[in-house]
């Protein structure tokens, strides 16, 4: 049987429980501090407040552990006044100026990263995984550890694959991607201030940079981690083949998206419509929001978010409104009777266009006859809006009704389409009626059978 007095002896002193209740307070107030700290500070807008803020934000998440460090060596140099020793508060001391200066660190690459990504809620355990880590080296348990690690494992031929291998490769190729989406947003921030590009191809360098970026790190953290490269290329061959056939629709959209930022034909902010045919259709009409690798969303004026595949972008007719010079004509078709003054007509489809403040002045606003008709005389207003990003068909309803407006007080009237049927009884052939009997009527002058 085990004798636990020597043991008891040993660490039942006043200075062992002096320093575990120092270390007990401690905790607390460091627990509690970060409980109050994190119901203020996450809820922030850290992308609003600046480098000042950032480094207000920084002072304020270590703070509640700069109170625990002060905690601990007061207890320390009080324990030590009392002539006794304090081991424990001392490996404390060292423990916790690590993890502030940790937990810093962290914050900041994070800040640098994304000021408000999801990235803040897994901030504090990243902190504290990567001082478990210090801390265990510090300690001098590191080696006891890796060995342990190290003995589990599978062997595949000449390699063999332990526990520690695969954290070790993980948390190098974190480090690694870590490192690379940082140098990314760098050259994302560099290029954005080079206002001499144009925005979709400052959009399509930083999306081009992402991708580089973070490849490169994932390829050098496999190689700083020790895997064996040259081994994956017939397995990545074989990947990139089935890829090559099973995805083709969805890299025929990525790389539409990227022409697409290339050649500057639609950008974010563009108005456009899709339609088979030219002219000034406005079916599919909304503002392009965003650009991205596989889509781009277009917002109706119903407000709803369409997301359209590059690749239909690229093949199919679309108008660009936003594209060139803003100006487009509008064609507004009318039908008057035979009985009507034509001349007064084109006057009132003029007046009508004049009186919209819409309409430009320079070029001016037309009227045309364009055809003798069956059932009337077909004319014609063209004129040329400035913003058809504010919308067409808006206006074409307002000249519109102030077009039926004025010929009702000038007595124009439009005609309708009339035909008149007429069902004939007996047996008599059709060939042998008369052109009126068998229903052939053409069509007087006044629009009426």
């Amino acid at each position: 049987m085990i004798d636990i007095k020597p043991y008891l002896d040993k660490w039942l002193t006043a200075a062992t429980l002096a320093q575990v209740v120092a270390l007990v307070v401690v905790v607390g107030v460091a627990w509690a501090g970060t409980r109050l700290v994190r119901r203020w500070y996450l809820p922030r807008d850290e992308s609003a407040a600046g480098v000042k803020g950032a480094i207000t934000a920084g002072l304020v998440l270590i703070l509640p552990y700069l109170a625990a460090l002060a905690l601990t060596l007061l207890a320390r140099t009080t324990i030590v006044a009392a002539q006794l020793e304090a081991p424990l508060l001392g490996h404390a001391v060292k423990l916790i100026a690590a993890f502030v200066v940790i937990r810093l660190l962290v914050f900041g690459l994070r800040f640098s990263l994304s000021p408000n990504s999801k990235l803040r809620a897994l901030e504090n355990g990243f902190a504290i995984a990567v001082w478990a880590l210090v801390a265990t080296q510090m300690l001098g348990w590191l080696d006891a550890i890796v060995g342990a690690l190290d003995s589990v494992g599978l062997s595949t031929g000449k390699s063999r694959i332990t526990v520690w291998s695969v954290l070790a490769a993980l948390f190098a190729v974190s480090v690694c991607v870590i490192a690379s989406v940082w140098v990314a947003r760098w050259v994302d921030r560099r290029v954005n201030s080079i206002q001499m590009l144009a925005p979709s191809t400052r959009i399509g360098i930083a999306k081009t940079s992402y991708a580089f970026f973070i490849g490169f790190g994932v390829l050098l953290g496999l190689r700083a981690s020790g895997v064996d490269l040259t081994a994956l290329a017939v397995f990545s061959g074989a990947i990139g083949l089935g890829l090559g056939f099973g995805l083709q629709a969805i890299l025929a959209n990525f790389v539409s998206g990227f022409v697409l930022l290339i050649d500057k034909s639609i950008k974010p902010g563009d108005v456009i419509s899709f339609t088979g045919t030219t002219g000034t259709s406005t079916h599919g009409f909304g503002w392009v929001e965003e650009l991205r690798g596989r889509y781009l969303v277009v917002r109706d004026r119903d407000g709803v978010a369409t997301l359209v595949p590059n690749q239909n972008v690229i093949t199919n007719q679309v108008i660009n409104w936003s594209y060139g010079h803003p100006k487009v004509r509008l064609r507004l078709p009318v039908r008057i009777s035979y009985q009507d003054d034509v001349e007064l007509a084109l006057r009132l489809l003029l007046e009508a266009a004049h009186e919209h403040p819409r309409v430009l002045r320079d070029p001016p606003p037309v009227s045309r006859l364009m055809d003798f008709a069956d059932y009337g005389m077909e004319i014609e207003l063209r004129f040329w809006i400035g913003d058809p990003a504010e919308g067409v068909n808006n206006v074409r309803s307002d000249i519109n009704r102030r077009v039926w407006a004025l010929f009702r007080q000038n007595r124009i009237t439009i005609p309708p389409a009339q035909r008149e049927i007429r069902i004939l009884e007996g047996s008599t052939p059709a060939s042998l009626l008369s052109p009126r009997q068998t229903g052939k009527i053409e069509p007087t002058m006044d629009g009426q059978d």
